[in-house]
């Protein structure tokens, strides 16, 4: 098709035209949007040459980062201290990956050719406009936004030197050596006011290159222009094109005029002319500016309404896989809108195709890096994760809380994205106004980050996975879904095992070995000594009971003294770390949630009102303890002081732990309520068949677990 295109191309330049209208005709039937022109003006037959010189064929470049670069060249060629300042370690990365896509010749190269085509061809009035119409011969095969772009680049090597050499000047024998050898002028005191008029010019054509490539950047592929607004901005954006190249031009003469000034001619005409001549440029290229940025504007209204409702029906609609929901939501302006991780791949959204797709949605940075780490662990981490990790992928989509992106953020976002191993979106900053506020809208984003999941058909199973994958982690939660949700909570009872599932290793071990645990916490040191104490004595007498410290909900710095304490003291068995303890309660948060998002309330679901309970305890205690056996449901919860009076009368029930076991015996020494609370008294009996010289021991109820009261009971075996 491209190559079809090119020999037309090089049929209409040998073609002469008696008018622009057929021209126009001639373009749009090889491909060129329809462009309507009443008359044979001098603007419409500079369209028409330029226009002739476009031959685009396929070959890319990262304007935006080229155009980054020349802000940055802009910036510490008007500051006049060039000391003490570095360049952003962003920008420096973004250039160094910036390429031309689809061409051999380096970027570098490609920007050489340019410089040499604006500044050492020969000058003049007369044959400006050859040399303005030879660059876009240069430019031929790059798009719109890369020509101008490219032309900014190029100037900006010879604008960014001269300003170098001159600020060197007061601080190096070498720069002042150079300077001599270019026979630049030694006092610029006298072009104070067209370095004013240059400095000024330069700024208007970088803001009307930004026009340009924010067209240029719209997603036209995806939502349409109606034609109207197409004709009119294209031929804007031509003109605009127009004029930043003749600009570069101008300038470099006049920055090579001031080179071969001579010392005696400073205080002549020279300066006044130049004053006058960028001045007017700045002046017309302004209004040029002026009527682009209003063009764009229209056109940005026009594709926000559009895309506004294609969204509200893409949801709605059914899709054969994920590919064009993930491409409106995240590859409208470019087509590797992710990276991986640290490997800084670019990734396009076709790789994600039969894969569930995770869209973490969060702020640039989150208020805890902990949070960060648990993730990871249940998401990628995990002991399960090998078998599951083709099944899904994680997107994160980082959100500013403003219109624009300062700095801090984007320096943070490059750090975290780079260090974790899920993708990201490579420029997040470039994500759609009407994406960010439809994420807001439809997916209820504000503060906390959410986990929106869709199906490989693009369908939104859940509007927020992250606390399945806390509570479960990323294998047994997948595929996320709402209904998995509920079949996870119908499968699940209150136990140990779900307490700490997969929180440590050895916790993990001893649930599976069914070993008796007891989880305790408080921030009180001296009840954490009491009660380590008795327990040391009760396990002295052959009692099997590990201990874990779980430290309490609200963590501060007093709870990293508590672990120091514990930890040079030897007491307990073990005691989970600082980010263990933060996730051990993020988890009881996310349960918590996860069961009143389902409609779930304390009246009529024991867990919900376990998990509330220890969320919430009773300030007047000190500490509080759980204990179980394992994935058992068989757990007790005992208060602080009542846990303490229960442990001093151990040697009065210590009898009863051969017969009830150790937890049987506690709750028959102090009769707490059973676990989960029983709404009427057990009625259950046990017929054990009689023997002679049978004796029985004590016989616990499989309900409530106290020891059963023992009756004889006399039954006629006679049949008829």
């Amino acid at each position: 098709m491209h190559v079809n295109k090119h020999i037309h191309i090089c049929t209409l330049k040998s073609c002469y035209f008696h008018d622009i209208d057929s021209l126009c005709l001639a373009m749009h039937s090889v491909g060129y949007p329809r462009f309507q022109c009443s008359s044979p003006s001098p603007e419409n037959i500079l369209v028409k040459n330029i226009i002739l010189t476009h031959d685009p064929d396929g070959r890319r470049v990262d304007s935006e980062a080229l155009l980054r670069m020349m802000e940055n060249v802009m910036y510490y060629a008007t500051t006049s201290n060039v000391f003490g300042s570095d360049l952003p370690a962003t920008a420096v990365e973004n250039f160094c990956n910036t390429g031309v896509v689809g061409s051999h010749e380096s970027i570098g190269n490609t920007i050489y050719r340019i410089s040499h085509e604006i500044s050492y061809k020969c000058s003049g009035d007369g044959d400006l406009q050859t040399r303005i119409m030879a660059v876009f011969e240069l430019l031929g095969s790059y798009s719109w936004d890369a020509k101008v772009v490219l032309v900014l680049v190029a100037f900006a090597t010879n604008y960014g030197e001269f300003w170098l050499i001159m600020q060197l000047c007061p601080h190096y024998p070498l720069a002042v050596s150079v300077a001599m050898l270019k026979q630049l002028p030694s006092d610029l005191g006298a072009f104070k006011r067209p370095f004013k008029a240059l400095t000024l010019l330069v700024k208007t054509m970088l803001e009307l290159t930004k026009c340009v490539v924010e067209f240029e950047g719209l997603p036209l592929q995806h939502v349409k222009l109606d034609d109207e607004a197409m004709i009119a901005t294209r031929s804007q954006i031509y003109i605009a094109a127009y004029w930043v190249i003749r600009s570069a031009l101008i300038c470099s003469n006049q920055i090579t005029d001031l080179r071969a000034a001579k010392d005696e001619l400073l205080h002549s005409t020279l300066s006044t002319m130049a004053t006058w001549e960028l001045s007017s440029l700045v002046f017309r290229v302004s209004c040029v500016h002026d009527k682009l940025r209003r063009q764009v504007d229209l056109c940005h209204n026009q594709i926000e309404a559009k895309l506004n409702k294609k969204l509200s029906d893409l949801f709605k609609e059914t899709h054969v896989d994920n590919q064009e929901v993930l491409q409106i939501l995240f590859a409208l302006q470019d087509d590797f809108p992710l990276k991986q991780g640290n490997a800084q791949s670019k990734v396009a959204v076709s790789e994600l195709m039969n894969k569930e797709v995770i869209i973490f949605v969060s702020k640039p940075k989150m208020n805890s890096l902990e949070n960060w780490f648990l993730l990871v662990q249940q998401t990628y981490d995990h002991p399960q994760q090998e078998e599951f990790e083709r099944q899904y992928e994680i997107i994160w989509v980082p959100v500013s809380c403003s219109s624009r992106w300062s700095d801090a953020e984007e320096k943070e976002y490059n750090e975290l994205s780079n260090a974790l191993p899920w993708c990201s979106i490579r420029r997040p900053w470039r994500l759609s106004a009407v994406i960010l506020n439809y994420i807001r809208r439809e997916w209820h984003f504000i503060e906390e980050p959410l986990m929106v999941v869709l199906d490989r058909q693009g369908r939104v199973t859940s509007l927020n996975a992250m606390d399945m994958i806390l509570i479960w982690g990323g294998p047994k939660a997948y595929p996320f879904s709402t209904s998995r949700e509920l079949q996870l909570w119908e499968e699940a009872s209150w136990s140990l095992g779900l307490l700490v599932n997969e929180i440590n290793p050895l916790i993990s071990y001893w649930v599976k070995e069914r070993r008796t645990l007891c989880l305790y916490g408080s921030d009180d040191i001296e009840w954490i000594r009491e009660f380590i104490c008795m327990m040391k004595e009760i396990k002295s007498a052959g009692v099997q009971i590990e201990l874990v410290y779980v430290g309490k909900r609200d963590l501060d710095e007093h709870m990293r003294d508590i672990l120091d304490t514990i930890a040079e003291g030897k007491l307990g068995d073990i005691s989970l770390s600082y980010p263990k303890i933060h996730f051990f309660w993020l988890r009881f948060e996310s349960m918590k949630r996860s069961k009143l998002r389902l409609g779930r309330s304390s009246d009529d679901d024991g867990i919900l009102k376990e998990v509330s309970s220890l969320l919430n305890p009773n300030d007047s205690d000190n500490g509080w303890a759980v204990m179980g056996e394992g994935s058992s449901t068989d757990v007790i919860k005992f208060q602080g002081r009542q846990l303490i009076e229960c442990l001093k009368l151990f040697q009065r029930w210590a009898n009863d732990i051969e017969n009830l076991g150790f937890l049987g015996a506690m709750r028959n020494a102090i009769e707490p309520q059973p676990f989960p609370a029983a709404k009427h008294s057990a009625n259950r009996s046990s017929v054990i068949p009689y023997g002679e010289g049978l004796t029985t021991g004590t016989v616990v109820c499989e309900e409530c677990k106290r020891p059963m009261e023992k009756h004889i009971l006399y039954q006629c075996l006679v049949t008829e």
